[in-house]
């Protein structure tokens, strides 16, 4: 999901000008900053993954890797992918690139232990992938990129509040503060989803009201938007196990049919 991001990124950036050597480099860069998060942020919750039944067969916490050979080859996928970046693509995509490995692991990570805030700042690096793609196009930032930026940010509340509520007991035991483990009360989980998948209806549509996108690109954005919300309504008139699933599935389908139908739209407007 990362890497297909940075694809759509990439070719929103690039204003016609499409170099596949460029987006091959900013892919494998990015790839292996992504890799060195991942690694690092299962080093952090190595503890808190062997008490979660989704998490406990990872490699840290079954011992099939130590965490000092983890965090040796995480420092070594993180440093050469910065690097690869500055040299082959650009500095913004290899500064950007660097500062969502931060955010993730050094603030993100450590404040699941702490906040119900956390996800609200996981939101931020999550949502920068497409803008990684778009710098590395190397015309700069843009409100386009906003745009690619504001729809990935709303789009995550919805969808991990669901896994959030599915999991609510695991995280909970794990001590891990998420919103339907801090917040159990009836509805509040549910409000939240239904508050971000408002927000995201309009920010979808920003690009036809900018002569971005085209009327097609607008016609799927509202409806596959309605959807997403009427999904959400849904899980909070009735927060059950099988609503959390239906909205996080309508989450899988929304963003790649989304930011497809965005880039199609772009490239021909």
């Amino acid at each position: 999901m990362v890497l297909a991001t940075v694809v759509v990124g990439y070719l929103l950036g690039s204003r016609g000008e499409f170099n596949i050597i460029v987006l091959l480099q900013a892919l494998w860069g990015v790839g292996l900053v992504a890799a060195a998060s991942s690694m690092l942020n299962q080093v952090l919750e190595r503890r808190t993954d062997a008490l979660m039944p989704r998490t406990q067969n990872r490699p840290l916490p079954t011992g099939r890797v130590t965490s000092l050979e983890t965090i040796l080859f995480a420092s070594v996928c993180g440093i050469y992918g910065t690097l690869h970046l500055m040299m082959f693509v650009n500095p913004l995509t290899a500064f950007l690139t660097l500062s969502t490995l931060i955010m993730y692991v050094a603030i993100y990570t450590p404040l699941k232990r702490c906040t119900s805030f956390c996800t609200t700042v996981g939101a931020i690096p999550g949502a920068l992938p497409p803008v990684l793609g778009f710098a590395a196009a190397g015309h700069g930032l843009t409100l386009d990129s906003f745009w690619l930026f504001a729809v990935m940010f709303l789009w995550q509340f919805p969808h991990f509040l669901a896994i959030a509520w599915m999991y609510r007991e695991q995280y909970a035991k794990a001590g891990l503060h998420m919103l339907p483990g801090q917040l159990p009360r009836k509805y509040v989980t549910g409000s939240m989803a239904v508050l971000y998948a408002i927000a995201l209806l309009p920010v979808s549509l920003m690009p036809v009201y900018f002569g971005v996108a085209g009327p097609v690109y607008g016609v799927i954005a509202a409806a596959f938007g309605i959807a997403y919300l009427i999904y959400s309504i849904r899980f909070l008139r009735d927060e059950t196990r099988q609503t959390a699933r239906k909205l996080l599935f309508c989450s899988l389908f929304y963003l790649p049919v989304i930011l497809t139908t965005l880039t199609i739209s772009y490239l021909n407007t």
